[in-house]
Formats: C-alpha cells, sequence, structure tokens
C-alpha cells in the first residue's frame, strides 16, 4: 500500500471515529468503539510497517551511494597515478606523450560523465527525503488517551527516523562537495595535460626546423666535433669525453691527448676481458668499455671519418715487449658500402700491412653473420674469429680471439683465430696489446 493511500485511509478513520462519539451518543455501544479501534491500530501499524520499509530502502541507497563514492575515489586515484606518470614519460618520449594524453583525456571525460551520474543520483535521493519529511510533518489527528498513546509512539518512532534521515542528507551533503572538489581537480589536470599537449607539439615542431636546418648548419650544441678538436679547445688531459661529429648524435670516445694533438681511439686491447667474437649489430653499434677493451663502432667511425681529411694510426705490442706503429690516410664508408674502408700508406716506417690497401674499391668489413670479404668459399670471420676488413683471411686481424696462455701460441689453429698483423718480413702472431686511434691530418701540420 503506498504511503499516500494510507495517510488518506487513516484520516478517514480518524473522521469516522471523531464523529461516532459526541456528546450526545457517550453511550453507544462500547464494541463498535473497539473495533473502531482496532481499525486505528491496525491502519497505524501498517503505516510503521511502510515507514520501516522506506527508510530500509533509503539505507540500501545510502549503502550504494557509499559505494559508488568510493569507486569513485579509487578511479580519482588511479588517475592521478596516471597523470604522474605521464607528466614523467613527457620527459623522453614526446610520442608517447602523446598518445597518453589522449588516453587521459578519455578517462577525464569518462570520469565527468560518472559525476554527472553521481549527482543526478544525489539530487533524486534528496528529492525522496524532501518527499518523505513532508509526509511525516503533516500534523496527526487526536482521538481518546489510549489511541493518544500510540499516535505519541509512532511521532517519536518518526522523529527519530527524521532525525536519521538528516544525518542521511547531511552525509550525502558533504559528498557533494567532495564530488565537487574531484571535479575542480579533474579539470585542473585537464588544463594540465592540454597544457603539456602545446607544449609537445611546439617541441615537436621546433625539432622538425632544427632537422630542416641541419642540413645547411651544424647545431651549435657546445660540444666537440673530435678530440682533435677539444685539443684546440684547451683540453690536455687524456680521459672520456663526449663528442658530436657533424650531423650526428653525441657519443663518449676515449681521447689520448699529445703534444701534436688529439686522437680518438677507436679501438683498444690489452688484456683479454672483452669477447671480440661479436656479430654485425654489435660491430656496428660498439661494445666494451672506454675505461677497458673495446670497439668504438663503424657508426660512430664513420661520423668521424666523413668530416674531412682524417689518418689512422696502429699501434702493436707483442708478448716480448716489442712495440710498433704505422700511419694511414683513412676513410670509412657507411654501411650501404658494408664499411668499406679506404687506407693510403705513409712514406714513413712501419708494420705496413698490404691487403687493406685495395683502391678505390674499398675492403668491406664482415663478421660471422655478414660475409663480405674476397675469399670465394670461406666465410674468414667465422673461421679467423671476429669481425674485421678480410680480404683473404691471410693478412690481419686485429679482433681475433686474445692469446691467454702463451703455449697456444705454438698450435696453427689457435694462432689463426688470434690477433695477428702482417709486416714485409713475418707474421706478427704474438701480440698483447693493439690501439687503432684517428685524428684530423691536420695534426701533422
Amino acid at each position: 500500500m503506498k504511503m499516500p493511500q494510507l495517510l488518506i485511509l487513516i484520516v478517514t478513520i480518524l473522521v469516522h471515529v471523531g464523529a461516532g462519539f459526541p456528546a450526545d451518543r457517550e453511550r453507544r455501544d462500547k464494541q463498535a468503539s473497539w473495533d473502531d479501534v482496532n481499525v486505528i491500530a491496525h491502519g497505524l501499524l501498517q503505516l510503521g510497517q511502510g515507514l520501516k520499509e522506506h527508510v530500509d530502502k533509503t539505507k540500501a541507497q545510502m549503502r550504494d551511494v557509499n559505494g559508488k563514492l568510493k569507486a569513485f575515489n579509487i578511479t580519482v586515484a588511479e588517475l592521478e597515478r596516471k597523470q604522474q606518470e605521464q607528466g614523467e614519460a613527457l620527459k623522453t618520449k614526446s610520442m608517447e606523450v602523446e598518445q597518453k594524453d589522449r588516453l587521459l583525456v578519455e578517462a577525464v571525460e569518462e570520469m565527468k560523465v560518472k559525476v554527472g551520474e553521481m549527482k543526478k543520483q544525489t539530487e533524486d535521493i534528496s528529492s525522496r527525503m524532501d518527499r518523505l519529511e513532508d509526509v511525516l510533518s503533516e500534523p496527526k489527528l487526536d482521538s481518546n488517551d489510549s489511541e493518544h498513546m500510540g499516535v505519541s509512539f509512532i511521532q517519536s518512532l518518526m522523529a527519530a527516523q527524521n532525525r536519521r534521515i538528516d544525518q542521511l542528507v547531511e552525509k550525502i551533503q558533504q559528498q557533494q562537495d567532495k564530488l565537487e572538489k574531484q571535479n575542480l581537480h579533474l579539470q585542473s589536470l585537464q588544463s594540465k595535460v592540454a597544457h603539456k599537449r602545446v607544449k609537445s607539439h611546439k617541441r615537436r615542431d621546433e625539432e622538425v626546423v632544427l632537422r630542416d636546418e641541419a642540413e645547411h648548419i651544424q647545431p651549435d650544441s657546445g660540444l666537440a666535433r673530435d678530440c682533435h678538436d677539444l685539443f684546440i679547445r684547451g683540453q690536455r688531459v687524456s680521459g672520456v669525453y663526449t663528442i658530436q661529429p657533424e650531423n650526428s648524435e653525441p657519443f663518449n670516445v676515449l681521447c689520448e691527448m699529445t703534444s701534436d694533438g688529439g686522437w680518438t681511439i677507436i679501438q683498444k686491447r690489452h688484456d683479454g676481458s672483452q669477447n671480440f667474437n661479436q656479430l654485425w649489430q654489435s660491430y656496428k653499434t660498439g661494445f666494451g668499455s672506454l675505461k677497458g677493451e673495446f670497439w668504438l663502432g663503424l657508426d660512430n667511425i664513420h661520423s668521424l671519418s666523413k668530416q674531412g681529411e682524417y689518418i689512422l694510426q696502429v699501434e702493436l705490442s707483442d708478448e716480448a715487449g716489442l712495440q710498433q706503429a704505422a700511419r694511414y690516410k683513412f676513410n670509412l664508408d657507411g654501411e650501404e658500402m658494408m664499411f668499406a674502408i679506404h687506407l693510403e700508406q705513409e712514406s714513413s716506417s712501419g708494420p705496413q700491412e698490404k691487403i687493406i690497401s685495395t683502391g678505390d674499391s674499398g675492403l668491406p668489413f664482415s663478421t660471422a653473420d655478414r660475409d663480405n670479404d674476397l675469399a670465394a668459399d670461406i666465410n674468414c670471420a667465422e673461421m679467423l674469429s671476429g669481425g674485421w676488413w678480410f680480404s683473404n683471411c691471410g693478412e690481419s686481424n686485429l679482433n681475433g680471439k686474445y692469446p691467454r696462455r702463451p703455449r697456444l701460441l705454438q698450435r696453427q689453429h689457435f694462432r689463426r683465430q688470434g690477433m695477428f698483423w702482417t709486416v714485409p718480413q713475418r707474421q706478427i702472431s704474438s701480440l698483447r696489446k693493439t690501439l687503432l686511434k684517428i685524428a684530423p691530418a691536420s695534426i701533422q701540420q
């Protein structure tokens, strides 16, 4: 039975009972009066049961609202965490920023929809509470003493329910205030995202302009072009520096500062701590430690040599401590030409190698997984170990296995796989130290 119908029934019964007790009919049949009282009591009981059901339903709705608010708070916390992660990602990858910003904006829009739904539900509950308060605040008609006691009990019960409802309404209002604050916070986050997106687009446009200008103008990064450039700028201490050749990315190198100028080390071996039996990609990008043994990387060597005329100095030391050195005019092609090396021997004395100088075509670089050598049926890198500018596998390989035990050098198999270098008189196969370094040709002037 609905609430308005109950109220109409109670009012009708009370009017009927009032009409049945006039002063001139005080001696009416008592049995009829008790029947009316029972009807009133039954109506009041139904009213109380209806109120209880309505209050229980309101409590369930309040629990549902609280659950949704908790889920909303968790979602907002997760959204803030995602915003922080995206803020960190903006510092490194602009493309990832755009994608994450798009996801964040979608999440903000979804949260705004949820906030609107929660507001609508809260307003609906508040409206129901107002209607319930209006119903409960209507005046009740008095009857005889026994009926007055029953009505007073019902009124006190309804007053208690009113206080409980007021508390619930107050909590709902507090939750509404929190929702408004969260909504303002979401709007602030959305504004920050839009600002960062504008900065990201601006930075990307600046990078495009810089790339277009890089073909004509070297960016003023403040970094030296090579180790000799550092020497010209006043550096006199050998060590690890960061350089940036023309139209190239910065990278670290080991510089050897001499009285003549600065040399950029491209290969260094002295104790066998680094495995040089690597594949093409490793030789292309470089490996090892600049503080120990290393290979600078064919890409980096090419970016240095294409800046102008360079010379290569080869320094060797065998197990007896005998040191030898030789210089070559040096140039290295890019990967499209298989990093072919071009060498022209200097007139000075030294362990001049024969096979690396191969005329205008140069000699391509080979590894076990890229067979570019001049041997028809043999992969020199696979047979000899390491990567090198092989011809027919017989003249040199400074990237072969390091000889850890001298007695193994007496065996042909290990000797061929180790480091060796050919000079006019003999083949040096007992090498213990090798150093390859390059510098601009102007260092000799």
